[in-house]
């Protein structure tokens, strides 16, 4: 394995390398941005591996992201840390883990770890590490903070169990969506060890009737596979129960080879399009097939959900007054929480403009779709609709802004 590794570090050097190595994991999220600090400001952004994740009751709970070691005996084609690749290297002890994270917390940088590793010598010996980290924190040191642990494929049934036992949430990364995939660009993995520890954490859960807190994060553009493909995968895992989220994250060029794809900008806006795509899937109520008519990738120009109400004005204009929830959630600019609203709001009296705006309703996109009391607020046809591309782009520009959310 070659690298620029240095026979000793201190356990800042060793952070330095290995939160920079963390990043590329977007399990919980990270902008990887650096500002100078002023003497007199307020706040702080800096390359030490702290980013950010979100608990179920919707806090926003700050982390130390961090790998155990960039050491790995697989060599992925797409990742900076493959074996083959001459760069820094370095290993966390336990014991630096465990101390890093708790004097962080007490300078109330963090108030939570997120640990992942290469595979160093083998899975098991790496999670075996990794685990003594966490059984320090929570037995030593008495750490009660959140904790994101890694899993490593291949590794034994058993220290997958402990290690979900000890965390509070687990993941493992399927990487690519098809066995094809990985044999090309990660040829010492099968879908089959990717997928194991996912299962593994599934049937502990169900024994305790409990859901899978699993994780998994998949990577897009490094490989021909549709967006079809990705989202198929993704409706069977979370319809098996297999994972709680799946998070997709963009290919970004860190390597080169022929089996890579030559691309100048990583595709940003396709990863925004899926994650919209992924949110009518575990909220809104659709399926796959419902969002892919004429191709098998998702249009760049508009969010898929607005896509499909243009390619099903025969569904539209929805009354209000009369709409079930899952009638509303199809309309575009009505996501779960207001339509939760219209649904209390109309038990309370009449519904109107006012009242929709008050409750959070986008009226730019969805007066093309509502009536209310029989009237409509705005008529789209379906010549133009035929032609969105170049004309109903226009009345929709809200849209095409790049936001993480869709209604």
């Amino acid at each position: 394995m070659k690298s620029k590794a240095l026979e000793k570090k201190d356990p800042f050097q060793k952070l330095s390398i290995l939160s920079v190595a963390a990043r590329y994991d977007n399990s919980c999220s990270s902008s990887g941005g650096r500002r100078e600090t002023h003497p007199y400001g307020i706040g702080n952004s800096h390359l030490s591996g702290i980013c950010h994740t979100w608990t179920s009751d919707g806090r926003c709970v700050s982390l130390l992201k961090i790998l155990m070691t960039n050491f790995c005996i697989h060599n992925c084609k797409y990742c900076i840390n493959r074996s083959q690749n001459e760069v820094p290297r370095a290993i966390l002890t336990p014991e630096e883990i465990a101390t890093l994270t708790v004097e962080f917390y007490r300078r109330n940088y963090i108030e939570g770890l997120f640990l992942s590793s290469g595979i160093y010598k083998n899975p098991d010996y790496t999670m075996e590490l990794m685990l003594k980290a966490v059984k320090l924190l929570r037995y030593k040191y008495y750490f009660n903070g959140y904790i994101h642990f890694k899993l490593m494929p291949g590794a034994s049934r058993e220290l997958v169990e402990k290690a979900f036992r000890l965390a509070d949430r687990v993941s493992s990364n399927l990487e690519l969506p098809t066995e094809e995939s990985l044999k090309r660009l990660a040829p010492h993995k099968n879908f089959r060890k990717v997928y194991q520890p996912l299962q593994i954490v599934r049937e502990v859960y169900e024994e305790k009737q409990l859901k899978a807190p699993a994780s998994t994060q998949i990577i897009i553009g490094a490989t021909p596979d549709t967006d079809k493909t990705i989202l198929k995968l993704s409706e069977r895992l979370y319809s098996e129960k297999i994972v709680r989220r799946v998070y997709y994250s963009a290919y970004i060029p860190v390597n080169r080879d022929t089996d890579l794809p030559a691309i100048k900008e990583p595709p940003f806006l396709r990863e925004h399009r899926l994650y919209q795509a992924d949110w009518l899937l575990r909220f809104y109520g659709f399926k796959v097939d419902e969002l892919f008519e004429e191709s098998e990738n998702l249009p760049l120009e508009v969010d898929p959900k607005l896509f499909w109400a243009l390619r099903h004005l025969e569904f539209f204009p929805v009354e209000l007054s009369k709409a079930d929830y899952y009638e509303l959630l199809r309309v575009p600019g009505i996501g779960p929480l207001s339509a939760k609203k219209i649904i209390q709001a109309k038990k309370y009296g009449e519904l109107s403009e006012i009242t929709l705006k008050k409750l959070g309703v986008s009226l730019k996109k969805a007066k093309y779709f509502i009536t209310l009391k029989g009237k409509r607020l705005a008529k789209i046809l379906k010549s133009e609709a035929k032609n969105f591309e170049e004309r109903q782009l226009t009345l929709f520009k809200e849209s095409l802004k790049y936001d993480r959310g869709t209604n």
